[in-house]
């Protein structure tokens, strides 16, 4: 009887270690992020495509009217840049940022708004709209993504992210379909 008391109780320790030890390696959660480039994102979207850390801000920089800017530092550390341009509607962005694109690895035409490319590491999508009563276009872009770890699911996430907050980031604006 005491043995099987003995290996019970060794047992129940066994069990509490390898559960201390389980919950130390859980990594932190993703962040949850309401805002950014002063217009609303979906928090739980946002936060899977950032890196995981203890700290996360959210810095506007470089904006202006028809250019918001914002980069999400995480942990003293620059990871991920979103940013809004109104353009003439003569401007082709996805011509004009393919170099881009192709540094952040593998791009592909991707079906959001007017046109859009999905790289490995970040993605640009555009809708032409109205500013100001003048016909004009709207490209949203968003870089330096490197979550999650498994590229197809980080694409798929890119995509659904920009499927988004194109007509979000646009009316913020001004910018009108």
């Amino acid at each position: 009887m005491r043995r099987n008391v003995l290996r019970h109780v060794g047992g129940l320790a066994l069990l509490a270690i390898l559960f201390l030890g389980a919950t130390g390696c859980v990594s932190p959660e993703a962040f949850k992020v309401s805002e950014a480039c002063g217009t609303e994102v979906d928090p739980g979207l946002i936060g899977q495509l950032l890196p995981r850390g203890d700290e996360l801000k959210t810095k506007d920089t470089f904006s202006e009217p028809k250019q918001p800017r914002c980069e999400f530092e995480v942990d003293g550390e620059e990871r991920v840049g979103l940013r809004g341009d109104v353009v003439e509607p003569f401007v082709k962005p996805l011509e004009v940022n393919a170099d881009g694109m192709r540094r952040l690895g593998n791009p592909a035409p991707a079906d959001i708004g007017d046109g859009a490319t999905i790289a490995d590491h970040g993605g640009m999508a555009l809708r032409a709209c109205t500013y100001q009563g003048e016909k004009m276009q709207f490209v949203l872009a968003i870089d330096g993504v490197e979550n999650p770890e498994e590229t197809t699911e980080r694409r798929r996430l890119l995509e659904e992210f920009l499927r988004s907050q194109l007509p979000v980031a646009m009316e913020a604006e001004g910018c009108r379909p």
